[in-house]
């Protein structure tokens, strides 16, 4: 059986070049990373079509790997999968339910784009969510929550902030095992 690719699904702050996923994708051959939107940046339904036409270009099995608001977009699409994708990471889901710091959306110009409510219908495919102790975006326990919702496994990461640089976190040593998981339960 071929290995299933690995998709990069970046949160509102795209592509960054220190982050944990960034590493991850040079790591990992043949990844792929949803690419960034030139316009309608703050619309996850841009957002979810983005991610969308990045599976079409990708042939045969998927696992995502997602990181903050990418975790939404991928929870999102998933109320109309395709098959295609096999098991996800979803790495420190943001609440943007709940008022972010400063520096991030408003709640509002959030409900515009569409990202209110989170969606929480249980996902068709085996989910890995890591939730930190210690997360300015997010609770633990509401992370929790969700990772229930999702029928995900919760991982206890500690308190490792938001797993962002701001964070102190370009690799994350846990990330490739992580994916490497999901990877062998396909072949």
């Amino acid at each position: 059986m071929t290995k299933p690719t690995v998709l990069f699904v970046p949160g509102l702050r795209d592509h960054v070049e220190d982050h944990w996923q960034t590493h991850a994708a040079r790591a990992i051959p043949g990844s792929v990373t949803v690419p960034p939107l030139e316009a309608d940046r703050l619309s996850r339904d841009a957002r979810v079509a983005a991610l969308d036409a990045a599976l079409r270009r990708i042939e045969g099995e998927v696992i995502l790997a997602a990181h903050s608001a990418g975790c939404l977009m991928v929870a999102q699409w998933a109320t109309r999968p395709t098959g295609q994708v096999c098991g996800a990471l979803l790495v420190t889901p943001a609440d943007v339910e709940t008022p972010l710091p400063a520096g991030y959306p408003t709640l509002e110009t959030l409900a515009e784009g569409g990202w209110l409510p989170i969606t929480r219908e249980r996902l068709p495919f085996p989910t890995t969510v890591v939730a930190s102790r210690n997360d300015p975006l997010a609770r633990f326990d509401k992370v929790a929550q969700l990772a229930q919702c999702w029928g995900a496994e919760l991982i206890d990461a500690g308190e490792v902030g938001h797993l962002n640089p701001a964070a102190g976190f370009g690799p994350w040593a846990d990330a490739l095992p992580l994916i490497d998981g999901l990877v062998r339960e396909r072949v």
